[in-house]
C-alpha cells in the first residue's frame, strides 16, 4: 500500500522544513510506500520561497496562486495523491510524524477506510485553552448524537483515509470545513472511523496559534452548522 502524506502550509517558514523532514523519514512499517505532498497556500513570510528550493525524492511541492483556505489545500493534495490512502500532517509541528506510523498500523487492508488521531482518547486533556477543549468536546458529542458514532476527537488534525472513497464524497473547499465535513460524510455513508491516540503539542496565540478567542468561537459555530447540515442533506 502507499500513503500520500499531505502537508498544508501557510506562513510556516519556521517549521516547514522540519515538518517535511519528519514526514519524509518516518517509517510506516512493512508493506507501506510513501510520498509527501506539500501544498503552500500563498504564504507571504518566505515559506513559499523556501519550498521552491526543496529537492528531495518522493516530495512534491504545489504552490497555490492565491490563498484558498486550508480545506482547498487538503483537497489539492488529495487530487494529486498517487497513494491508496492519504494522511494530513500539519506544518506547525503541533503533531508528531511518528503517529502516522501508528495510524498506518491500524489499517486492515481491504477493510479500513479511515483512521483518525485523537488527542483525548483515554481521558487526556492536552490543551492550552479551555475553550478549545470544551468546544471540541461539544462538537464531538453532537456528532456522536447525530450519527450514532463513538468518536472522541472530531477536530484532530491527523486524519488518514482511503483516497478513492474521499474523492467520491464531494467535499467543499471552504476554510476549515473539511475537518468536520470529512468525518460526517464518512459516517453518513456508513463507514467506520478508527481512532488511535496521538501526541499533541498545542501552541499559544503568542507562538502562532490561530484558532483562539473569537476566531475559535466563530470556527466552532461554523463547524456545528456543517455537522448539522451534512446530517440533513438528502
Amino acid at each position: 500500500m502507499k500513503l500520500s502524506v499531505i502537508i498544508c502550509a501557510y506562513n510556516e517558514r519556521r517549521t516547514i522544513a522540519e515538518a517535511i523532514r519528519q514526514a519524509s523519514q518516518v517509517d510506516l512499517g512493512d508493506g507501506w510506500e510513501k510520498e509527501v505532498i506539500v501544498v503552500d497556500n500563498f504564504s507571504t513570510d518566505g515559506t513559499r520561497e523556501l519550498l521552491q528550493t526543496v529537492d528531495e525524492p518522493n516530495v512534491r511541492v504545489i504552490l497555490h496562486p492565491r490563498n484558498l483556505g486550508k480545506s482547498a489545500s487538503v483537497l489539492t493534495g488529495i487530487r494529486e495523491a498517487t497513494g491508496d490512502y492519504f494522511a494530513i500532517f500539519d506544518a506547525d509541528l503541533e503533531y508528531e510524524a511518528e503517529d502516522l506510523a501508528r495510524m498506518a498500523a491500524a489499517v486492515v487492508p481491504g477493510e479500513t477506510v479511515a483512521v483518525f488521531g485523537s488527542r483525548t482518547l483515554g481521558g487526556r486533556r492536552i490543551y492550552k485553552y479551555a475553550q478549545n477543549y470544551w468546544g471540541v468536546y461539544l462538537l464531538t458529542h453532537v456528532t456522536n448524537l447525530l450519527y450514532g458514532s463513538r468518536l472522541t476527537d472530531i477536530a484532530a488534525g491527523p486524519k488518514l483515509a482511503r483516497v478513492d472513497v474521499v474523492r467520491s464524497l464531494g467535499l467543499k473547499p471552504h476554510d476549515f470545513d473539511l475537518d468536520f465535513e470529512l468525518p460526517c460524510k464518512l459516517l453518513r455513508r456508513g463507514y467506520e472511523i478508527v481512532e488511535v491516540p496521538i501526541a499533541y503539542h498545542p501552541r499559544t496565540a503568542e507562538e502562532g496559534k490561530g484558532l483562539v478567542g473569537w476566531k475559535a468561537f466563530r470556527t466552532g459555530f461554523r463547524a456545528l452548522w456543517i455537522i448539522i447540515r451534512t446530517r440533513l442533506e438528502r
